[in-house]
């Protein structure tokens, strides 16, 4: 729907499509610049009214615009209006999503464009480190809510003009923007096509979660598949290293993490401490955090199955040295030492600073001490529990980490009624909802196991330095930069 060149037929839209006058943070003014009738729509909080006011004064001033009428807008847009982000639009359906995203808009009698002038300004938190990605050395800085500062932190360590950020609208109703981030040059331009079409053919209506509901609009999963299919990070640092390694950054507005595609299984296991580091401390904690992989799934019901089924082998391990366990009630202990150890974990995630603290203690300490006592879990169940979530926090996703703790507490289930058997047809049903995880555009979720890449699976494995670390293509354009230079110096010789 176009503007039209009456003023009054654009007010009189615009109280039909606005709920001016009803809604307290719409905020209209009439205006005269000169003789010409103009009229002000916004909305109070999100435009910033100093700049606005200057604007203003400024175009109302009878020495600063010398002309009684307006005849040619763009002309007197560009000669009179000194702020840089104006433009002018004649759709009502840009200037509805432009009021809407915190830009206001002028109309002015006869003419039928309108001025936009892009003075939002967004209620922001300060910067900080994320509480889930924590590093001892390093940089202490995190996405934000506003996408706007979120693309001035990849800016300011990639100075690449190469770098772009694609704006899209995703949602009828809410709008959200969405930036698709890359290198171009370095981007599979195959997998961002693909993406590209992806994100415009989405049928929704808002992104109530942010970049969760778009992660799971992108890859759509079954129920029996609990591992992340998209690597999520709120670390600025961690977000440039991928795109330098030619991978495509999802920015949400309104969402402190960004989506790295493609993702594979590997990169859940990623953590930028191991950078911070020297080489060799930095393989060590890659092992040690692969090895509790295994742990977090594992341990418990390894315990569960020879403490049930083969209580010699557990009489001579020392696996309970207290008393002998009959296997329903192994069972019982071991599924209530892992509900209730999920549940102060999530007490303490959630409680407030002051007291996440003293709720550890009180978890760890007293409530366990007083179920040993009440016959409710056993201190050796209770010990092999606290070594599984030990190796559960150590791992860096959280996504990827409560994704173990289902197939765990499966096995658990599967082991305590079937014995053997249900443990040994618990482990192939994992692995094959493992293999079966959906990844966006069909890429391989197991790269590079699959495909094979030797160099690449090295490096995931072990913490290289930084000059082995770099992406191979980044090593070869500067090998041909420095041929080519080598070529012209022979030339002019």
């Amino acid at each position: 729907m176009k503007l039209s060149a009456s003023l009054t037929q654009n007010i009189k839209q615009a109280y039909e499509i606005f709920p001016v006058g009803k809604s307290f943070d719409l905020i209209t003014r009439d205006l005269y610049l000169g003789q010409s009738r103009a009229w002000f729509l916004g909305i109070n909080g999100m435009c910033r009214t100093e700049v606005l006011q200057e604007i203003f004064s400024d175009l109302q001033n009878p020495t600063y615009t010398k002309d009684d009428s307006i005849r040619d807008l763009s002309l007197y847009m560009a000669s009179k209006i000194g702020y840089a982000q104006t433009e002018l639009t004649d759709d009502w359906d840009v200037i509805i999503s432009s009021v809407l995203s915190g830009p206001s808009v002028l109309f002015v009698d006869g003419f039928t464009s309108a001025i936009l002038l892009d003075t939002r300004t967004y209620p922001a938190r300060s910067i900080s480190e994320p509480e889930t990605e924590r590093v001892t050395q390093g940089a202490r800085d995190g996405f934000v809510e506003t996408m706007l500062f979120n693309t001035n932190l990849i800016r300011r360590r990639i100075r690449n003009p190469r770098l772009t950020f694609s704006v899209k609208h995703i949602g009828t109703d809410s709008r959200t923007d969405v930036a698709v981030t890359y290198i171009d040059g370095y981007v599979d331009n195959a997998l961002l096509e693909k993406l590209n079409t992806s994100l415009d053919q989405l049928s929704v209506t808002s992104l109530t979660m942010g970049a969760k509901s778009l992660e799971e609009l992108l890859v759509r999963k079954r129920w029996y598949h609990p591992l992340p299919s998209i690597q999520q990070t709120q670390r600025p640092d961690v977000a440039c290293s991928y795109l330098m390694e030619g991978n495509i950054l999802l920015l949400v507005d309104n969402s402190p993490s960004a989506l790295i595609l493609p993702s594979t299984i590997f990169q859940f296991t990623q953590n930028p401490e191991d950078y911070y580091k020297s080489p060799m401390v930095g393989s060590y904690s890659r092992l040690l955090r692969f090895c509790c992989i295994f742990i977090s799934l594992l341990l418990l019901p390894v315990f569960l199955l020879i403490g049930s089924c083969f209580p010699a082998v557990a009489d001579t391990l020392s696996l309970f040295p207290l008393e002998q366990l009959d296997s329903f009630r192994l069972l019982l202990y071991t599924l209530f030492a892992e509900l209730a150890l999920d549940l102060f974990q999530y007490s303490a995630a959630h409680s407030p600073s002051s007291y996440s603290g003293a709720l550890s203690i009180v978890g760890g300490l007293i409530l366990s001490d007083a179920a040993i006592d009440l016959h409710w879990v056993s201190l050796e169940v209770m010990f092999y529990a606290a070594a599984t979530l030990l190796a559960s926090l150590a791992l860096s996703s959280v996504a990827f980490s409560e994704g173990l703790r289902c197939y765990r507490i499966f096995l658990l289930l599967m082991t305590g009624f079937l014995g053997i058997f249900g443990f040994v047809a618990g482990c192939c049903l994992v692995i094959l909802s493992v293999l079966t995880t959906p990844s966006f555009a069909g890429k391989s979720f197991f790269w590079p196991l699959y495909p094979f890449n030797r160099e690449a699976l090295a490096t995931l494995f072990l913490r290289r330095p930084t000059y082995r670390a770099q992406p191979s293509h980044v090593w070869k354009r500067e090998r041909k930069k420095q041929n080519a230079g080598n070529n012209k110096d022979t030339s002019s010789i």
